[in-house]
């Protein structure tokens, strides 16, 4: 459907694409990755036609209608999101009305003003102007930015049922692996499109590289022998054509060369001394703005050294609640308390605005610093955020947003506080960094509440999950995999009725509240869903004795014939591991789930 034929693209000394190809299929689903800066965004661009590439063409199927999803912002001052709606997309209000409800945005969101939205509301506006237009191809740059947890697996369903084909960019690799079965590098100034989703490329590459790895350190034996073959006779006449074809042989001989590999950022935290005892006590803590109560109630105890994921959906109040921990707004009621101390700094989504623009680079991370962290230690960690070399000597007022934003996460790091507020840090990283911070802050020995919708960010880094909704902050009881895993099946079913999604007891319709429902039906819809979860459980123990199965048969392979065991027994047995964990988080999830369900006379039925 769209080809790129010898392109190039140059932003004054900066090479982004030279000579590169690519073809892209109908029915590739197509996850973009590379640093910051390989062209991932320029190549959205150039395709959308909204910039020319200096050399090469673009063809576009005849006929070819493409969707979008851009960074920028196309909202008109005062618009409301149904107009925004028949504006851009030309459809009738009730079809505005179903696939505004698929993002679960309601008729007081279609009916509001956009620019008063929530960020990760305004994604969803656009996310649905795009799919409204019912385009052939799909391009989303960075989807996943600002949306919530809820939102970002509607819209993965709907992205897994697209008829058509997409570039996805993305630094979520959950979100990749789960919706594209290709995978598409910058980098370098090229393209490489791999038939494989993401982790099967980074598998790939990896191979690619310890095979180059292996033939160079063969190569070099193999010169140093000729070169002691040369040194030693090339005085010899009766040995002068032998070193002529010795030297011969080494000048042929190259190296076969190792571009940088996607997974080699690490990201090195200046060590604090770990301590115990209570981090932060909450009491009787109400938290909002003047005139609006956002979470009251809230009752929290949280030990030193602990990783606080803090989730939920947008507009619920989670940056609220790390503003009042930073100090940014009061607390409406109650209070909260820092063990001894104990002082926290806060990451925050637009804290770059507050930068002073004529400061340079590395002079605003030395002042961020910590005082006995070393000139080599700031100098690791600006590299790790891509600032090295000249890029230290920059002005922060010549920054784009998300360099500025690297460079204040970079700062905060750089302090060793014993405590860290993070609000959405992945947001503006590369794919290769994001997992770099997370392994990084695991690492971390001071006490780290942080907000993200990251899957495998959050994966890598939460030791407990703070989860707000419906105005209470609570401690959620369970693992991250059984969040992720319950939130998954309220999508399917917003999924299966997007006009009546139910969820926590809620009912939304994009027109108007639905009555009330009698106690026949809703006694009847709670037997369907006692029978469904009776006939998943079934499911799942099938599928568990599948996997033990098959895992034992391994075990057992390995102890007989471990001379005959091979990389890919391996990679199953990791894998059947893995699965075998999450069928056990489904089973226990929907087991508590029917638990909650039963009344005595089921039990007596």
């Amino acid at each position: 459907m769209i080809q790129l034929q010898n392109l190039s693209k140059h932003y004054g000394s900066q090479v982004v694409f030279e000579r590169a190809h690519a073809f892209f299929g109908d029915e590739q689903k197509i996850g973009v990755i590379g640093r910051n800066g390989s062209g991932k965004t320029t190549l959205c661009r150039l395709i959308l036609g909204q910039e020319e590439p200096d050399e090469g063409e673009i063809r576009r199927s005849p006929g070819l209608t493409i969707g979008c999803l851009e960074q920028r912002d196309s909202f008109q001052p005062g618009e409301t999101v149904l107009a925004f709606f028949e504006r851009t997309t030309g459809r009738e209000e009730w079809a505005c009305g179903k696939m505004a409800a698929r993002f679960r945005l309601k008729q007081e969101e279609l009916e509001s003003r956009i620019e008063s939205l929530p960020g990760g509301y305004q994604t969803r506006v656009k996310l649905a102007a795009v799919l409204l237009q019912q385009p052939d191809y799909l391009i989303l740059d960075e989807p996943s930015n600002y949306l919530d947890l809820k939102t970002l697996l509607l819209l993965e369903r709907f992205l897994l049922g697209f008829k058509g084909g997409f570039l996805l960019v993305s630094h979520d690799r959950e979100f990749l692996k789960r919706t594209c079965d290709h995978t598409l590098e910058a980098g370098h100034g090229r393209l490489f499109l791999y038939p494989g989703n993401v982790e099967e490329y980074l598998q790939f590459r990896q191979q690619e590289r310890d095979l180059a790895e292996r033939y160079n350190a063969n190569l070099e034996s193999e010169q140093r022998r000729l070169q002691r073959f040369i040194d030693r006779f090339r005085a010899k006449a009766t040995k002068a054509a032998q070193v002529q074809s010795k030297i011969k042989l080494l000048d042929r001989q190259q190296k076969i060369e190792i571009e940088h590999a996607i997974r080699t950022v690490r990201i090195r935290l200046p060590r604090i001394e770990p301590k115990r005892g209570a981090a932060l006590s909450c009491s009787n803590l109400e938290i909002g703005y003047p005139g609006k109560s956002v979470a009251r109630d809230i009752f929290l105890e949280i030990e030193r050294g602990q990783h606080i994921a803090v989730l939920g959906d947008n507009g619920e109040g989670k940056t609220t609640f790390l503003r009042t921990l930073a100090g940014e707004l009061p607390p409406r009621a109650g209070g909260f308390r820092w063990g001894h101390g104990l002082r926290p700094s806060y990451y925050a989504q637009h804290v770059h605005t507050a930068l002073d623009p004529g400061e340079e680079v590395f002079d605003f991370l030395q002042k961020q610093a910590a005082s006995d962290v070393t000139r080599q230690e700031i100098l690791d960690l600006a590299g790790s955020f891509l600032f090295s070399g000249e890029d230290l000597a920059k002005t922060i007022g010549v920054l784009s947003g998300g360099e500025c934003a690297r460079l204040c996460l970079a700062g905060l790091l750089l302090s060793k506080n014993p405590v860290l507020l993070l609000d959405e840090p992945t947001n503006h990283l590369d794919f290769e960094t994001v997992e770099a911070l997370g392994s990084a802050l695991r690492e971390y020995e001071g006490t780290l509440f942080f907000i993200s919708h990251d899957r495998t960010f959050v994966q890598l880094v939460a030791t407990g999950i703070l989860e707000v909704k419906a105005g209470s902050i609570t401690h959620y009881p369970d693992s991250y995999e059984s969040y992720v895993y319950h939130l998954e099946t309220l999508c399917r079913e917003i999924e299966e009725n997007p006009e009546t999604g139910t969820e926590s007891g809620r009912v939304g319709r994009v027109n108007g509240s639905s009555p009330p429902k009698s106690a026949y039906h809703v006694n009847r819809e709670r037997q369907s869903r006692i029978r469904k979860l009776n006939s998943q459980i079934r499911k799942t123990e099938e599928r568990m004795a599948g996997y033990e199965q098959e895992r034992k048969a391994l075990l057992q392979f390995f102890i007989d014939r471990p001379m005959n065991a091979t990389r890919e027994h391996a990679l199953r047995l990791e894998e059947l591991n893995r699965l075998v964990q999450e069928e056990e988080a489904r089973w226990l999830s929907a087991q508590e789930e029917l638990e909650g369900l039963r009344t005595p006379s089921d039990s007596v039925s």
